[in-house]
């Protein structure tokens, strides 16, 4: 579910997929060896990101203008909407003209990297001292440091502290809590809680901290602690306090009924905290999402986007293409990037600040400190897998049982079908 993604690729960014990784091979392999196929202004570098929204272009430009002018060289930005992002790399890749530095989703970078596209960024002097271990993992394929993210986003509870108040209720810390505060919270046309189970990468998104909070592994979809994790969701569904509409709806879509008063309690992340202000009567908090029982973890997704130098083979150009990234992904920089988009800086310096100048979002930064990557574990294999897990929310949210959904989700992972 990318810095975070502008405001109108975000709707989209968890429903793209990833382009298998031999599709990847052929069509770098021969690009990142042979260096770039057309002549280059030397003073010249370009970023190819995902910043189409005008907010995010416009605060990308300023920072590839600083950057510059302490580098004494000119960066230019070459945004495509976030889509499209890998499909450009891969056909700039073909034809030996990749840009110096390219912006991916995180869930693909892994992708382009195991086809060799991409240069170990340590080599190139980057150093990862004071990041916390989830988000250097966030970076990087099989243990090689390949991107550099400016500020991450994860999820976390959002809640009417009005709704909360006139019932009486505390903010939820455990699954029972919750599942408590939403029934009691259910009235009229209100839900207690609104999530995303779509069948996308939403969804997905959504489920992951459920899942690991619970001590499940993407890598056994149909082991107990992911299938209690999805019964917790079917009880919740059960009890009315979630509508059955969530099986459709996106991210996006939460965020709508929560504003409009149609839920008390939401799972969704800081790229909504912009449209949330612009509604003045809403007195909204944030929490971390509820764990199993008390003293467990709380164990969401990382999500966002990571600066990679491209293999072309021209490696004086990559050592200036590492500097860029190092200026853009600075502790100064992250905190202006952050404070821009309400995401969080990956530095822990800057992530300090960060809560000093935004208290009301610190439980987000608590998040964010345990919080993990998505293909740590499974890297480019990762796409296989969310599709089971989206198929099998469709399934046993609409009747089949968590473990007969999960046992096909676990077997079509395994094949690739």
């Amino acid at each position: 579910m990318t810095a975070p993604t502008p405001a109108a690729a975000r709707r989209a960014r968890s429903r793209r997929a990833v382009t298998p990784l031999a599709a990847v091979c052929v069509l770098v392999a021969g690009a990142a060896l042979t260096g770039c196929g057309s002549q280059r202004d030397s003073d010249v570098y370009t970023v190819m990101n995902s910043s189409t929204d005008e907010s995010y272009h416009r605060w990308d430009a300023r920072a590839m203008a600083r950057c510059g002018r302490r580098l004494g060289v000119t960066v230019e930005q070459r945004s495509v909407p976030a889509a499209q992002v890998m499909t450009k790399a891969l056909r700039m890749a073909s034809s030996e003209s990749l840009p110096d530095i390219v912006q991916f989703d995180a869930s693909e970078m892994p992708t382009f990297a195991g086809a060799g596209g991409l240069i170990d960024l340590r080599t190139l002097g980057l150093r990862t001292d004071g990041i916390p271990r989830g988000i250097v993992d966030f970076g990087s394929y099989k243990g090689t440091y390949y991107g550099a993210a400016r500020s991450v986003n994860t999820l976390a509870l959002f809640y009417d502290k009005d709704a909360l108040a006139g019932a009486g209720l505390g903010v939820p810390r455990t699954w029972a809590e919750l599942r408590a505060a939403a029934k009691k919270l259910t009235h009229g046309k209100r839900y207690g809680l609104a999530l995303s189970a779509g069948g996308a990468e939403d969804g997905v998104f959504q489920f992951t901290p459920f899942m690991w909070s619970n001590g499940g592994d993407e890598r056994h979809l149909d082991g107990p602690r992911v299938v209690e994790a999805l019964d917790f969701w079917k009880s919740l569904l059960d009890d009315g306090s979630l509508s059955r509409s969530t099986v459709g709806w996106t991210q996006a879509d939460v965020n709508d009924r929560f504003m409009a008063g149609n839920a008390a309690m939401m799972i969704n992340g800081p790229w909504q905290v912009e449209t949330l202000n612009t509604h003045k009567s809403l007195h909204w908090g944030i929490a971390r999402i509820p764990v199993p029982k008390a003293g467990d973890r709380s164990v969401g997704p990382l999500g966002g986007a990571v600066l990679t130098v491209p293999n072309t083979g021209d490696r004086p150009r990559e050592r200036m293409a590492g500097r860029i990234v190092a200026c853009l992904s600075g502790a100064k920089e992250q905190l202006t990037y952050a404070l821009n988009s309400w995401m969080v800086p990956a530095a822990e310096k800057a992530a300090a600040v960060w809560r000093e100048r935004v208290p009301e979002l610190d439980a987000l930064a608590d998040q964010v400190a345990t919080a993990r990557s998505r293909t740590a574990e499974l890297g480019a294999g990762w796409p296989g897998v969310s599709l089971a897990l989206q198929s099998a929310f469709q399934s046993a949210l609409t009747g089949e049982s968590s473990k007969a959904a999960l046992t096909r989700a676990q077997q079509r992972a395994t094949s690739g079908n």
